[in-house]
């Protein structure tokens, strides 16, 4: 299965949005958890867009309209940012196994 990697994460985005509670008068929660919630939806929106615009200069530097430099630039910024939703993935998952892991 091959796909891009602003794919990737535009799929893990609509998963999160798919997944979400509906919003209700009911469901105001204290601002941790609100505030967790917005920041993991801010950094995946930050990561989508730095992996459009990786993409973008990548593809404007082969036609000869970007310089090397604005590629590098470009592609490294991506390449960050999709190390660290990976990394944040993989702390959670963890969380959730050693979780799994305690007795009741």
């Amino acid at each position: 299965m091959k796909g891009t990697l602003g794919q990737a994460l535009a799929a893990y985005m609509d998963a999160l949005t798919r997944h979400r509670p509906e919003a209700g008068p009911a469901d105001e929660t204290p601002s941790g958890a609100s505030s967790f919630q917005a920041l993991v939806r801010q950094e995946l929106s930050a990561a989508v867009d730095a992996l459009a615009r990786g993409e973008a200069t990548a593809a404007a530097g082969l036609t000869g309209k970007a310089s090397i430099q604005e590629v590098v630039e470009a592609v490294s910024s991506a390449e960050l940012s999709l190390q660290k939703v990976t990394a944040v993935r993989d702390r959670v998952i963890a969380a959730y196994q050693e979780i799994m892991r305690m007795p009741v």
